[in-house]
């Protein structure tokens, strides 16, 4: 017990002790937490009221005077700001208040408006459907509706016409049925099959294929007989064995057996393709009734002028001409002023037809007229000894062809022949002796061969009739000289100056592509001959089908600044027109033999390359080409006028037109895109035709951008320059524009250009002039794209150009020209200017002082690759080569508008402008 207290009474002074350290140490805290700040305060302010006012540091400052201190003053000068742009922000939206109120007012203004512009619209939209409807009657009132005849067919058995006095007095008007060949019917042409007359076996093969061939790509043939205007009967030539061919009764008896013959062969035409000079003639004594015959050989007696037809000889069959193997038509002097290789038949040769006495060749035989062949003879030797030019004539032939009496053989081979006419500036081509034979395969060989290599004809015999000779005018292409006159004949050929004879071989090449050259040709020929002659007009060209791709408009494009931005130059009117398609003047029915003479003599030129020739049937534009201010157009709306008239009106003989731009692409949809939409708002654009040249289509997503006119994406078949130039038939109107995807140009500018063009609508009109070169030292043309006061090309990314030319690059220029453009994939610009200058001979117009105008920041074109320029190089001159000579032409004359500013490098001499 007592160690239990004792222990505790031990242990509890400490725990006192300890709990009397514990209640000062909290009074001292205290202490220290409350009375020190108080007397630390009261110290402090004693000293600050001690010090003064101006001395304070805790007090309260008079006059915001705290502001004073540098930790406080951003803090202020924030309060400041915020509260005058809070006035700011409360002065805006009062005025914005203000704004919306007045805008709400102007709303109900607007829609006052638009309701009452709505109304006025419906009635200007009835006014003009009752002038329509007036303008309707008064047409109907004064202009008869004129339908199609009926078509009536006569019977198989039908024999039409009385029949003629005699089968030689057999003309149109007396042996051919017009009623069968009514204007409207088309020229529908039935080609009796060879193998259903008994000579067919007996036909040359080559002759057999290469008339097939030309029958099946002709526009005009039928197989159904009953509707035919003509019936076709190939007759010829006939390879010779040993059976004799035919008599007349039996060819009579043959021919009169055809299932449509009846009975007098009306509407039927035989035709005899010779390709040797000695060809038979085994039609003549043979009684063709009133059918028609189309050979090389007539004799005087059996030739019924205006009903029977003197054709060109087969001389390329089954092959086409070779353009690289044709001489140029320059320089016009050859080695050669003339040259006749010769040798005159006197004697009946054994390998001719033996026929009854009154057979072609005894009658020729057993009366020999008086002819001028030995005075030809000696005169010609006399001016080749004279060495007053340098001729050659040879009258003895080493090899002589066979030929017809009186005539004068051909010497040697066909390559050697080609190889002196080449070398000569004139070919003589001696008519027979005999005034009976007014046309022979053997003359009608000579020319052929002349007219080929480029020696120009001269024909000795004012009696002889050329092949087509009521068509062509041939006074244009050959000399003909009465035999009497030999003796006249070398100053007549000294006389004529170089570029009359530079005339005449182009007149000459010119006949021999369109009428000579190919089988095809001749067979088109021959029916043209007789449609023209029963004034049947020609069908049109076709125009190239568009397969359009389908593709999704997007957001409403937007003007560039930089394009609408034209200064004081406005060449258009604010407000675009409607599309607006060129009138289309077709002259199916109009067609007359008046214009005969214009449509098949005229070689290359605006108004006459081939309108109505077998290679090119009436052009859809064809009448309209004519130009400006011609009947054909609307006259009147060149009433003057400058400022706002001028720039609301196109004026002129043609007030109301509009252009199509067509624009090549492959795979560069950004630029397309941009492109396209700098086309917005561009006055008188009828429609942009995109000519899609990739195989790959549009991407599906593509938005393309609505510029308020159609854009027509059109696939091609194969990825070629030449589609830029595809005669489109969703393209209605005559001036195209051809732009590149990626040439900027100025909606001033494309103005400009088209009024300029409307002034020479035969001719190409843009912007990027280039020009040719000779180069002396390698002998060949180049190709000059440097800056230049003189140009002879414009290219065509940036040019218009009739739709004409259209048809003329792809159907009629020739084929080896774009297939040189598909083999380089360049040079159709080029390929366009030739073919132009070549028909039209005149050089183009460049407008503005622009020499380039691709888009900036665009991705590099074909144009960049090195190869470009050598490629332009061996372009021209094949193309020089094609065409037998240069037609590109320089010229220094540039068209500027007064308000455009001529830009040329510091170191360029100025050029001359036109103005």
């Amino acid at each position: 017990m007592q160690r239990n207290g004792g222990g505790v009474g031990a242990g509890g002074q400490p725990w006192v002790l300890r709990r009397v350290r514990l209640t000062w140490l909290s009074f001292m805290l205290f202490f220290i937490l409350v009375f020190f700040p108080l007397i630390a305060h009261y110290y402090l302010t004693t000293i600050d009221e001690a010090g003064g006012p101006d001395k304070r540091i805790f007090g309260p400052r008079p006059g915001g005077e705290l502001c004073e201190a540098k930790h406080v003053q951003d803090l202020c000068r924030i309060r400041e700001s915020v509260s005058e742009e809070l006035l700011q922000l409360e002065a805006k939206r009062q005025e914005l208040n203000g704004e919306i109120a007045h805008l709400n007012l102007r709303i109900e203004a607007c829609k006052r408006s638009i309701d009452s512009a709505k109304q006025d619209l419906l009635q200007l939209k009835n006014v003009i459907s009752q002038t329509e409807h007036s303008y309707k009657e008064l047409m109907a009132q004064n202009q008869p509706k004129l339908s199609l005849p009926v078509r009536l067919l006569p019977d198989k058995e039908d024999a039409g016409l009385p029949p003629p006095r005699s089968a030689r007095s057999c003309r149109l008007r007396s042996c051919f049925d017009y009623a069968r060949c009514p204007l409207t019917s088309g020229f529908p042409v039935y080609v009796y099959d060879t193998s259903s007359y008994p000579w067919g076996e007996r036909l040359d093969p080559l002759v057999k294929q290469a008339f097939a061939a030309s029958v099946k790509s002709n526009i005009y043939v039928t197989d159904n007989p009953a509707i035919a205007c003509l019936y076709l009967v190939l007759v010829g030539e006939i390879v010779e064995s040993s059976s004799p061919p035919p008599s007349p009764s039996e060819l009579e008896k043959q021919l009169k057996a055809l299932p449509y013959w009846r009975s007098d062969g009306h509407n039927h035409l035989l035709v005899h393709l010779s390709r040797k000079s000695m060809t038979q003639n085994f039609l003549y004594n043979v009684s063709t009734g009133r059918a028609a015959v189309a050979q090389s050989t007539f004799l005087e007696q059996q030739y019924r002028e205006g009903f029977d037809l003197v054709v060109s000889p087969l001389v390329h069959a089954l092959s086409e001409p070779n353009f690289l193997e044709v001489p140029p038509q320059v320089p016009v002097k050859r080695k050669y002023l003339f040259t006749f290789q010769g040798e005159r038949v006197e004697s009946l040769r054994s390998s001719l037809q033996e026929a009854p006495p009154q057979s072609f060749e005894e009658e020729m035989e057993g009366d020999p007229p008086a002819d001028y062949d030995d005075r030809i003879i000696g005169t010609l030797k006399a001016v080749q000894d004279s060495h007053l030019d340098q001729v050659l004539v040879e009258f003895t032939c080493k090899k002589p062809r066979s030929s017809l009496p009186t005539e004068w053989a051909l010497c040697g081979e066909r390559e050697d022949r080609l190889e002196v006419l080449k070398a000569s500036t004139f070919a003589l081509v001696i008519a027979p002796g005999d005034g009976q034979l007014v046309a022979s395969a053997g003359c009608g060989m000579r020319l052929f061969e002349a007219l080929e290599v480029g020696a120009i004809p001269v024909v000795l015999g004012d009696h002889s009739r050329l092949p087509y000779h009521q068509f062509i005018r041939w006074t244009e292409a050959a000399i003909t000289v009465p035999k009497p006159r030999v003796t006249e004949l070398h100053f007549l050929l000294r006389s004529l100056s170089d570029n009359d004879m530079l005339t005449m071989r182009r007149q000459g090449r010119f006949i021999w592509e369109t009428y000579f050259s190919t089988s095809e040709n001749v067979l088109n020929t021959i029916l043209a001959s007789i449609r023209t002659s029963v004034q049947v007009p020609a069908a049109p060209i076709k125009d190239e089908p568009a397969q359009e791709i389908p593709h999704k408009a997007g957001k409403l494009a937007g003007t560039d600044a930089n394009l609408a931005d034209n200064g004081d130059l406005d060449l258009g009117p604010v407000e675009t027109e409607p599309p607006y398609a060129s009138p289309r003047f077709l002259r199916n029915f109009t067609y007359t033999a008046a214009d005969t003479y214009r449509a098949w003599n005229r070689a290359p030129g605006p108004f006459h390359l081939f309108p109505h020739t077998p290679l090119d049937p009436v052009l859809p534009s064809e009448a309209k080409f004519l130009g400006s201010g011609t009947g054909f157009r609307p006259i009147g709306g060149g009433t003057g006028g400058s400022g706002k008239e001028f720039q609301a009106a196109l004026g002129g003989n043609v007030p109301r037109e509009q252009f199509t731009v067509v624009m090549l692409t492959y795979e560069r949809e950004e630029v397309l895109m941009n492109s396209l939409e700098r086309l917005n708002g561009l006055p008188y654009l009828n429609k942009v035709v995109v000519v899609w040249n990739s195989p790959k289509p549009p991407s599906d997503d593509l938005l393309w951008p609505d510029i308020g006119l159609p854009i027509v994406v059109v696939r091609t078949e194969k990825n070629s320059l030449n589609n830029r130039f595809l005669p489109w038939d969703v393209v209605e109107t005559e001036a195209i524009l051809s732009i590149d995807d990626d040439a900027h140009l100025r909606h001033d500018e494309i103005m400009f250009g088209f009024r300029v063009w409307r002034e020479a609508r035969d001719r190409i009109v843009g912007f990027p002039g280039r020009y040719h070169a000779w180069d002396v030292n390698h002998q060949s043309w180049l190709y000059n794209s440097n800056y230049s006061c003189e140009l002879s090309m414009v290219l065509t990314g940036a040019a218009f150009f009739h739709k004409y030319y259209a048809y003329l690059y792809s159907y009629v220029m020739p084929q080896a020209i774009r297939d040189m453009v598909d083999e380089y994939i360049n040079c159709e610009d080029i390929a366009m200017n030739f073919l132009v200058s070549h028909i039209t001979r005149k050089p183009p117009i460049k407008v503005t002082s622009r020499w380039t105008f691709r888009c900036p920041g665009c991705p590099q074109a074909l144009s960049h690759d090195d190869s470009h320029f050598h490629e332009r190089h061996k372009c021209i001159n094949f193309f020089v080569k094609v065409y037998g000579y240069m037609p590109l032409l320089y010229t220094q004359f540039r068209v500027d508008s007064v308000l455009f500013k001529t830009r040329l490098p510091h170191d360029k001499t100025k050029c001359f402008k036109f103005i």
